[in-house]
């Protein structure tokens, strides 16, 4: 490195500056005190542009952390060009609707402000009551809209989580951030992020076997009893994949990927390179109404209120529309949450098509061959599955139906597992200063289950400690939670864990207080119009 690019990179930045920087579209991101420019990393990121998009303007430093390999952080560096001495305060990303003024820009609208919001009355100045937007521009009192009762529902749950949940403030969650780096660095001392190829040795066995009573019941005519072990095998392996995308298995790219996709695609039919760009927006806006896939399931399901106003979604980029379906729908979520995830495996093969039919994955630098490999696997999948199994092996149509319908049911419970651990949790924006391990521990539920049933719920029942650290082996996040409730009472964080049923009984009702809202907000909107009518008439 050359003394000029040394001088460079040690550059003090003002925030100034770096607003300026994002306001003439530049991606940039603060590291440790360092300042990434990081458009040139966009197009070659193997996790996706959306999740460096949601960094934009932030101290990403946790979550650049938890995410990525030493190796990936010390690549990252070359992307500096400065530094910042103070402690950062975190702009709202441009992508999540955060604003950006040039100098220029800035300097005639504070004129301009400090004209309009200043009178003289007897030789004195007296400044008009104003307030602050969600956009952060400041308005006249006068001028802001009624509450609405929606408005009202988002206060509601803001207050709550703050009466809840440590203060916001920067003094409180630098204290949350220090004890949570500590607790990282316990997690590492106790090798709890190398894998245990043993429980591999012993999961791979559990598949062979699933495998082979697949085949031998499609042998016997069995169909439905082979079914579900076809089921029972496609569920097993999700674990697997799970692990691998997080680079926790091998914890070499290259090889980890290959492990995911090969299983995803050749065995499962669906795209883990779709699973790696959907899920890391999951977990760094994890329960954002806008911005997490995750969540986004209207008409079928709504777990905010929010998603009444027809939000825009920044991950689909396109407008989740509450329109008549999604009227009538949301009012009986809570009775259609388990028969709608009977149909969930469906769902993901049309999520992985539409991903590798329209090129939304990485094109270039190590992911470029992600896509290729995954159509060839997808061939293969229905290849073997579609003409193999459904086609040849099975006699009538009705069998092939049967077949079909039972082995993807089957993994339903996989997709409440998923559901479960977030559905129930707050999805309001405490704002930008909130750190990343409050922000985990806020949106997610860990399940408490039989020993026994480990296997089936493949350790990822511990999702609190997952979105923690989501490069950690799952066989060792049972090890780990001592460690987070530790730390939760330390720093005055609840921590929700709840068994089987309650967990499902908390996703039930929140469910079902969403739909009653939905009720109320028809029956006052049927009532407004109905005034309207009278009116008029």
């Amino acid at each position: 490195m050359s003394l000029k690019t040394q001088s460079r990179r040690e550059k003090v930045l003002s925030r100034g500056e770096i607003e300026q920087l994002i306001a003439d579209g530049h991606q940039i991101v603060i590291f440790d005190r360092k300042v990434l420019k990081v458009d040139a990393w966009l197009q070659y990121h193997p996790g996706g542009d959306k999740a460096i998009l949601h960094m934009v303007g932030k101290d990403a430093t946790d979550e650049i952390t938890m995410f990525h390999s030493d190796s990936a952080v010390h690549m990252m560096q070359r992307y500096q060009i400065g530094r910042v001495e103070e402690r950062w305060v975190n702009f709202v990303p441009p992508i999540q609707g955060g604003t950006f003024r040039r100098r220029v820009e800035e300097k005639c609208e504070s004129e301009a402000l400090k004209i309009k919001n200043e009178t003289v009355q007897d030789g004195n100045t007296i400044s008009r009551p104003q307030m602050i937007t969600s956009n952060g521009i400041k308005a006249d009192a006068k001028s802001l809209p009624k509450t609405s009762f929606l408005d009202i529902r988002t206060k509601q749950e803001i207050d709550l989580d703050l009466s809840r949940y440590p203060s916001v403030d920067p003094a409180k969650q630098d204290e949350v951030v220090r004890k949570f780096h500590k607790l990282h660095e316990r997690v590492i001392s106790e090798g709890l992020y190398d894998c245990s190829y043993r429980a591999y040795a012993v999961e791979t066995c559990r598949y062979v076997l699933v495998a082979l009573l697949f085949v031998l019941f499609l042998r016997l005519g069995w169909y439905n009893t082979s079914a579900i072990f076809l089921g029972m095998l496609w569920h097993l392996l999700v674990f697997t994949v799970h692990d691998a995308a997080h680079l926790a298995i091998t914890h070499d790219y290259t090889t980890d990927s290959l492990i995911a996709f090969t299983i995803a695609s050749f065995i499962g039919g669906l795209s883990a390179s779709w699973w790696k760009r959907n899920h890391n927006i999951h977990h760094v806006v994890t329960n954002a109404p806008e911005h997490d896939p995750d969540i986004e399931h209207i008409p079928f399901f709504a777990i905010s209120h929010r998603f009444f106003t027809s939000l825009r979604s920044t991950f689909y980029e396109r407008v989740m529309t509450y329109d008549a379906a999604a009227r009538v729908l949301i009012r009986i979520q809570h009775w259609m949450y388990y028969p709608i995830l009977l149909f969930g495996r469906f769902n993901l093969y049309r999520l992985s098509w539409e991903h590798l039919l329209r090129g939304l994955g990485p094109r270039k630098g190590i992911a470029w061959w992600h896509r290729w490999y995954e159509m060839v696997g997808q061939v293969f999948f229905w290849a073997w599955f579609g003409y193999g199994i459904l086609y040849k092996s099975i006699p009538t149509m009705w069998d092939r139906f049967a077949f079909l319908m039972v082995s993807h049911m089957v993994t339903m419970p996989l997709h409440v597992l998923f559901t479960v651990s977030h559905f129930a949790m707050s999805t309001a924006d405490l704002g930008a200063s909130e750190s990343f391990p409050q922000k985990m521990l806020r949106t997610t539920m860990d399940v408490d289950c039989p020993e026994w049933l480990n296997f089936w719920y493949g350790g990822l029942q511990f999702q609190v400690i997952h979105h923690l650290f989501p490069r950690m082996p799952r066989h060792n996040l049972a090890r780990a939670q001592k460690f987070v409730l530790e730390y939760c009472e330390d720093v005055g964080i609840p921590y929700a864990f709840y068994g089987i049923l309650d967990s499902n009984k908390h996703v039930l009702s929140k469910l079902g207080d969403i739909a009653k809202q939905a009720t109320i907000l028809a029956e006052c909107q049927k009532a407004a119009a109905e005034d309207i009518l009278k009116a008029h008439y």
